[in-house]
């Protein structure tokens, strides 16, 4: 694998939050070595800033099942908070139109909930496992 590929790969893990191993065919290879390792890789925009352009553009096509990729993804990250995510429904329902607006305020709203859910079922293991006899600490 050469670094172009590693780092294409590296940085699909860091977006997506997913490890995601290589593959054959010409789609991947250019998604990867170029999206990813040439383009995300670049500097002048932080993920967090990429991420809120691509929920907008996203949002302005009605690309919903896009969304229930990256909107996960950035509460998993920590790149924008729930409050965030709320702000930016309003705003681009703005821009967007209503039905798409309201489309995402919706799904934004349901993706929240759903990773407020996973995310303290992580944390009640984590305080059970802490809590086994016979555990330091």
């Amino acid at each position: 694998m050469d670094d172009r590929r590693a780092r294409g790969l590296d940085m699909m893990r860091q977006v997506y939050g997913w490890e995601i191993g290589d593959a054959p065919g010409d789609f991947f290879g250019i998604t990867v070595d170029h999206l990813f390792g040439d383009i995300w890789t670049r500097e002048g925009l932080s993920l967090r800033d990429r991420r809120l352009l691509i929920i907008g553009m996203l949002a302005g096509q009605g690309l919903n099942d896009v969304l229930d990729i990256q909107i996960p993804a950035a509460l998993a990250n920590g790149e924008l908070s729930p409050a965030e995510l709320r702000e930016t429904a309003i705003f681009l329902t703005h821009y967007v139109g209503w039905p798409l607006g309201s489309r995402l305020s919706v799904q934004i709203d349901t993706l929240i909930a759903k990773h407020e859910k996973q995310t303290a079922g992580k944390a009640r293991e984590t305080e059970e496992a802490e809590k086994e006899p016979g555990r330091d600490g």
